[in-house]
This record gives C-alpha cells, sequence and structure tokens, in this order.
C-alpha cells in the first residue's frame, strides 16, 4: 500500500515567476504547502534581489533538476557604475572609497561613453572569461554557504572559474545623481557641470541583457564592469528570463507559468524572539496550480533529447536492461501520449520511463528510472 501511494503523488514541473524580496527556498516551501506534497526542489537559485524563472520540480520531477540547472539561461539587469557594494547588489552595504579616490571615480563616471562601455564589455566580460563569484554566494566551502561564511565575517577566498557569455548587450544608458546614502536610490537628474546637490553622487545606470552559461554570476559582471572602468559597479535590479527552454517569452511556457507575492510574516523563534520576515505567497493553489504544471512528459520534452519507445521497452528498462536504440547523448525514454509538450488532453502525459545514456553502438542503458505513470 505504501507504494501504491508513493506513486499516486503528484509529479510535475512548475515554472515560477519569483518576486524580488524572497529567496528561493521560500517558494519551495510555499509549492510543498500549495500541492501538500514533500519532495520538492529548484533548479538553481535567484537571489533575494532578484525575479524570474525559477523552475521548481516535484515528485518524480526532482530527479530531472540536476539537468536543468546545467541549461543555459539569460538575464536582464540594471548595472548601477560610480558605487560599489560588498554584495555586489543593491541589497549590500557600500563599500565606500577614500576621499581622494571618491574625486578619482566621480571624474571618471563623468567622463564614460557607450561606446567606451560597449567596446570594454566586448573586449573583455564577452565569451569564456574567468570569473570570481561573490563571497555572498550560495557556493559550498567544506559544506557551508559562502554567503554563511561571509554574514559570520569569516574570510571567504573563492577561486576564478570559467564561465560563457554568449552576448552582453547594452539596451539602455543613463547617467544623472542619486542619493548618496541609498543602493537602490532613484536618478534625480542627469550629469550637469554645475555638480551634484549635497548628498548625492554621480553614476550610470545600464539597462544589460545577458545570455550566459550556466555558473556565471550577474553580479559578478556588474562589479567586474566597474572595476575594469575603474569607478565600481553593483546590480539594481536583476530578473532572469529565461533557464534553457523554459523562457518567459514562449507562449507554451508562458501559459504554465506560476505567479507568486511577498507578505510579511512575524512569528516567535525558538530563542524568544519576535521575528519579521518576509515570506513567498502562490498566487494559485491546489487544482489550479496543478493545471500550471508541466506533465512529466513534457517536463522532459523541454529539458532534454527525447526517444520515444514502445511500452515493452519501458519495462525493459524498469528491470534495469538496455534497450536497442542508437543515442548520442543522454536522453529521456517516453512512451508518448499525444499532444507533445504542455499538451492539456492527458494531464499525466506520456509515460516516462527513464534518463538514459550511450551503452555501446546501437544499445542505451538506464541511468535513472522512473515508477510507471
Amino acid at each position: 500500500m505504501a507504494a501504491q501511494s508513493q506513486q499516486a503523488q503528484p509529479s510535475g514541473l512548475l515554472v515560477v515567476d519569483k518576486p524580488r524580496g524572497v529567496t528561493s527556498h521560500d517558494l519551495v516551501a510555499a509549492v510543498r504547502a500549495g500541492l501538500h506534497t514533500k519532495k520538492v526542489g529548484h533548479a538553481g537559485t535567484l537571489d533575494p534581489m532578484a525575479t524570474g524563472v525559477l523552475v521548481i520540480g516535484f515528485g518524480n520531477a526532482t530527479k530531472l533538476l540536476s539537468y536543468i540547472v546545467d541549461h543555459d539561461k539569460t538575464y536582464e539587469a540594471t548595472i548601477r557604475l560610480g558605487r560599489a557594494t560588498e554584495t555586489d547588489d543593491a541589497d549590500g552595504a557600500f563599500i565606500e572609497p577614500d576621499s581622494s579616490a571618491a574625486d578619482t571615480i566621480t571624474s571618471r563616471v563623468a567622463s564614460l561613453d557607450r561606446d567606451t562601455i560597449e567596446r570594454t564589455i566586448a573586449e573583455r566580460l564577452t565569451g569564456t572569461i574567468e570569473q570570481v563569484p561573490n563571497a555572498y554566494s550560495a557556493i559550498k566551502i567544506n559544506g557551508q554557504r559562502a554567503y554563511d561564511l561571509a554574514r559570520d565575517g569569516k574570510e571567504v577566498a573563492l577561486e576564478a572559474r570559467p564561465v560563457t557569455v554568449d552576448s552582453f548587450d547594452v539596451l539602455d544608458m543613463r547617467a544623472g545623481y542619486t542619493d548618496a546614502g541609498r543602493t537602490d536610490g532613484p536618478l534625480i537628474s542627469g550629469l550637469s557641470a554645475a555638480g551634484p546637490e549635497p548628498g548625492t553622487v554621480p553614476v550610470i545606470d545600464l539597462d544589460v541583457r545577458v545570455n550566459c552559461s550556466a555558473g556565471t554570476y550577474i553580479r559578478a559582471l556588474g562589479r567586474d564592469l566597474g572595476m575594469i572602468l575603474g569607478c565600481g559597479g553593483y546590480l539594481t535590479r536583476l530578473r532572469r528570463t529565461r533557464v534553457g527552454r523554459f523562457d518567459l517569452a514562449s507562449p507554451d511556457v508562458a501559459a504554465h507559468v506560476a505567479t507568486a507575492h511577498v507578505e510579511m510574516r512575524t512569528f516567535v523563534n525558538r530563542t524568544g524572539e519576535t521575528v519579521t520576515r518576509n515570506r513567498a505567497v502562490l498566487d494559485q493553489t491546489g487544482d489550479e496550480l496543478l493545471a500550471r504544471t508541466l506533465s512529466m512528459e513534457a517536463a522532459v520534452r523541454a529539458t532534454m533529447p527525447v526517444i520515444d519507445i514502445t511500452e515493452e521497452d519501458a519495462t525493459n528498462l524498469r528491470f534495469g536492461r538496455r534497450i536497442p536504440y542508437d543515442i548520442r547523448e543522454v536522453s529521456a525514454a517516453v512512451v508518448p501520449a499525444a499532444g507533445g509538450f504542455g499538451a492539456g488532453s492527458d494531464p499525466r502525459g506520456g509515460d516516462v520511463a527513464a534518463i538514459v545514456r550511450r551503452a555501446k553502438r546501437g544499445e542505451a542503458t538506464p541511468v535513472v528510472v522512473f515508477a510507471s505513470a
């Protein structure tokens, strides 16, 4: 009976448009509560400040997440040149320059033009580059998150790693003054010979779009651009619009996107303190949330190459046997249902039997096996 109950649990992927101000883990918790299921995970962390595509898997689809996290991605962001922060985004404290450096930065910001910025991006920050992630990141060091170590005041030294930036385009450029005390302050006015008002500093805001490999930190791109230009840089906005084929611009995906908002939650913690923090609240729950789910068949077809197999092949795979298919890359083996990607005619979709790899010429062997739908 336990095995039957486990198989009865729903499985699939949700593409959630994450709101600003909550963590990726907060969204996972919201989905866990909304679907009343424990087995939930996500593919690729988004910073609390970031919004956009967060792919969440539940049930058997959690086994797909390790494949999805390696997909390339698209981001849209605003880089503010002229200041720097500890976290390389607007959630961190300013790194204050000394007075002589401040004068140099002010002069440098005033002299920058779009051609110089775009040429710097093309020459130094496009293609395969070596990138050092920010200390306030989710990377693990000896089992601990880097951001936990950094918040505890411990020194965090992360090594440079190769990443690929396929394109890094400047969509818009705005120069002006902003509140010197706010990391997320709006531009007040354009730069002028009269200089800044008291309490303001000159900055340049760049709206950019980046297509990049998995593991690329857009915060680090903003930081490094500011460093190369000699004026500092950090993000005031970050939105992920695509993870692999999970693209908000795609009608097939957009029809399935779940949304959420942020609410304040007050509670008493284990030490007796009253704590108020943000929590993620899904705008859809229950059947409405399930209706936005990509079935297992739709999920694998959006994640990796697929080979259509017979029911006999599926049985063989579930017993760990090889099947006579010549494949070149890791693929999903599916007994198909009519409709394909995002099909609504059968809410379960086709029968996803296994993820397979090439064993030898003309044979595929299972690496992950799924229970029968």
